[in-house]
């Protein structure tokens, strides 16, 4: 299954995770420091929920860390997939109710844990609209810049998968 998408002239992220709303981090595997090469990011204990939507050996979390692993594609979703996002999404939701550090992580920290964060911050009662901005603001511009994502939370997941489910 191809993980993430290869045409993008985006820049990679400056910094590991971003904090989106009290408790809700958003993340990724890798960081591109200003100036320097792109670097792995290891989590260790740092947050007490850690939902992977990708995943490569090594980068943690630590031992005894709750990880929620829910591989998903950087493109076109199925209904499954989408069903996936919205459990990801209410799981991360509750635990941020629960006063829990959550981290939500991709590969760089844009798409994939954007959709998950933008629809936990559904879950809390955001609009999608502001959701969106609000990532865009405190992770990066770059951010939830898959388009269809973006349409897929505007539009909601449930009515995303209708049309998904037909396709087989």
């Amino acid at each position: 299954m191809p993980t993430r998408q290869k045409d993008r002239d985006t820049p990679g992220p400056p910094e590991r995770w971003s904090e989106i709303a009290h408790g809700l981090w958003m993340g990724g595997h890798f960081v591109t420091p200003p100036g320097r090469p792109l670097e792995p990011v290891i989590v260790e204990g740092e947050f007490d929920l850690v939902v992977s939507l990708f995943t490569r050996a090594g980068h943690g979390p630590a031992p005894g860390v709750e990880h929620l692993v829910r591989e998903l594609p950087d493109g076109p979703l199925s209904a499954g997939q989408l069903l996936v996002v919205e459990e990801a999404a209410v799981s991360t939701a509750e635990a941020a109710r629960q006063g829990r550090r959550v981290l939500v992580r991709c590969h760089s920290g844009y798409n994939r844990s954007g959709l998950v964060i933008a629809q936990a911050l559904v879950e809390l009662g955001h609009q999608a609209d502001r959701a969106v901005e609000l990532i865009r603001e405190r992770r990066s511009p770059w951010a939830l810049n898959n388009q269809l994502f973006v349409e897929y939370l505007v539009g909601g997941l449930s009515t995303a998968a209708l049309p998904a489910g037909l396709d087989g």
